[in-house]
């Protein structure tokens, strides 16, 4: 994951349609933009449930929620809405016109903006191919055009609501402006890379406290109010489609110290039963581990009684479990939600790893480099069991949603920069558009 980065001699030029003065009185759509008919429906009940009445110039043509606007949409393919730049040059065309004079152009120009509005925040709002929503506390709920429109109307300063909506959240607002000001600054198309990183992080809420963790950069986020407050290394999923970490978004609602870790049956026929075979029964109590029977009774097996050539074919299953200690996979804390794909967080003994540049080291799950650390400030107070007893849950003061994403392109010192598409989700993204 050594990141690379962005030189200008890598960016084409980004055009910007441009708008004939012919065009601009026309309050209709500028040409070549897709035609919607539902959102010009509700654009056009907005209006007449105004009597008319402007939205973004109703003070004039020189309003600050239209240039606000304005120069939102003249970035907006970053945004994942390639036809932004045409609606900002449309806008500037009709409000040129207006301040000659045209009193029509001004009301186009304002039916124009909350066209743009509601397909900008229609874009926002459209999911990332491939993640999972796990919990319905996190599932996305997209606003309709109407909604978006009566939003908009009742804030008290549509300027500050447009730039608040359009930070989206902190990673995704310093990732796009670190990719605006390469493209403004070497007169560039943008890297595909980063509007796939954009695309995937896109969905996550501007405010709240969640937790995100970014796959391909292996890397830990807490967020709180919009601030990253701090960050730590993970281990992520190999690099293969059976082990490798999927997008996800989730609720962490507790944490479980001196867990016990439930060997998965594959490593239980791999690593689990060829060293029993090659160590003997006594492998077992060395390392912690006990032997349940597989029908999840919780009743325990004497191992010494198992065909462990059985288990290392196939041909008989049993579960293991490692008991709570400093052997254990799991180490003091596991934090754990809901998701089929049976992915969590915990710490682990194996510190030295965290060193390393690569860490795509997992079967799946995402080992923590502090987790004394999150579990700090998931908690709001040190992560002490009470006791010795394994799988004790401490249920957080709030849930705190998670979401496990994947972004190649990066920010260092305010420069773009590229980890390796460890997961080829780049090239698939780049397939689909």
């Amino acid at each position: 994951m050594i990141a690379r980065l962005l030189t200008g001699a890598a960016c084409a030029a980004l055009a910007v349609l441009s708008v004939p003065a012919a065009a601009a009185t026309n309050p209709a759509l500028p040409n070549g933009f897709n035609y919607d008919p539902a959102t010009d429906q509700a654009v056009s009940a907005f209006y007449a449930s105004r009597q008319g009445a402007r939205l973004w110039l109703k003070s004039g043509p020189d309003s600050a929620a239209a240039r606000e606007l304005i120069g939102v949409l003249a970035r907006a393919q970053l945004d994942g809405m390639p036809s932004g730049p045409g609606y900002a040059a449309q806008a500037q065309a009709l409000i040129a016109e207006a301040q000659m004079g045209n009193l029509a152009a001004i009301a186009a120009a304002d039916r124009l903006l909350s066209t743009g509005w509601v397909q900008y925040v229609e874009a926002l709002q459209t999911p990332p191919a491939g993640m999972i929503y796990a919990d319905p506390w996190v599932t996305p709920r997209p606003k309709s055009a109407a909604a978006i429109l009566a939003q908009a109307a009742a804030q008290p300063s549509l300027a500050a609501y447009v730039r608040k909506t359009s930070e989206v959240n902190p990673l995704y607002a310093r990732l796009r402006e670190a990719a605006w000001t390469q493209m403004q600054t070497d007169g560039g198309s943008v890297d595909p890379r980063v509007l796939a990183s954009l695309d995937r992080v896109r969905d996550i809420p501007p405010s709240g406290r969640y937790v995100i963790v970014d796959t391909a950069g292996a890397r830990l986020y807490m967020i709180q109010d919009g601030q990253i407050v701090d960050s730590m290394r993970v281990i992520v999923g190999k690099a293969d489609p059976s082990t490798e970490t999927p997008l996800l978004a989730s609720t962490i609602y507790y944490a479980t110290l001196n867990p016990y870790w439930h060997v998965d049956a594959p490593l239980v026929r791999s690593l689990i039963a060829k060293n029993v075979l090659e160590q003997g029964i006594s492998y077992l109590a060395r390392q912690g581990y006990q032997v349940l029977d597989p029908d999840g009774s919780g009743e325990l097996l004497n191992p010494a009684k198992v065909d462990w050539n059985a288990v290392a074919d196939g041909s008989e299953t049993v579960l293991v479990r490692q008991l709570p200690g400093p052997r254990n996979s799991m180490g003091r804390i596991k934090i754990g939600f809901p998701n089929n794909s049976d992915i969590y967080l915990h710490d682990t003994p194996n510190k030295d790893l965290f060193a390393q540049d690569d860490r795509d080291l997992s079967h799946g799950c995402i080992r923590l480099q502090d987790a004394e650390q999150l579990g700090r400030w998931l908690m709001g107070h040190d992560p002490q069991a009470a006791s010795s007893a394994p799988e004790q849950q401490v249920l957080l003061p709030s849930p705190v949603p998670i979401y496990v994403t994947y972004l190649t392109a990066q920010v260092h010192d305010g420069q773009l920069s590229f980890v390796d598409d460890i997961y080829g989700r780049d090239s698939e993204y780049a397939a689909l558009h």
